[in-house]
């Protein structure tokens, strides 16, 4: 099971997880945290890094780099338009064959591998308790 908790602190947010890890979370003007929207964005984005890095690594293609820019712009005020994930990556020197094994890896992670970016693909069930 995954679970975090989210707290109101005295300036904004916070999302804490069971191993001690606190991300700041604020409305947009909150100076050093994210908002909602953008840990969403950094959800998928390190999803499929995560992901990527060991499956490319085990088959002997660890890259030099390997970032992404994850966005998405807003099209009505609590909906997001298509989000874009793009790869800044930087080949290994030599390795003729990390690039080709880059695309096909980034490609079966992004269409099947990557929990985050299925469950914002695929309709799921949320519950609230309050």
């Amino acid at each position: 099971m995954a679970e975090v908790r989210v707290e109101r602190t005295e300036d904004g947010f916070q999302a804490v997880n069971g191993r001690g890890a606190r991300v700041a979370i604020g409305d947009g003007d909150t100076e050093g945290a994210f908002t909602p929207v953008e840990l969403l964005l950094a959800a998928l984005g390190g999803c499929e890094l995560v992901t990527v890095e060991p499956l490319t690594a085990q088959r002997g293609h660890r890259m030099a780099r390997l970032a992404a820019t994850v966005q998405a712009d807003k099209v009505e005020t609590s909906k997001l338009g298509t989000i874009t994930v793009t790869y800044d990556v930087e080949l290994p020197e030599g390795d003729d064959k990390a690039e080709d094994v880059l695309k096909a890896v980034a490609k079966r992670v992004h269409d099947r591998y990557c929990t985050v970016g299925n469950a914002l693909k695929e309709p799921m069930k949320v519950d609230q308790i309050v």
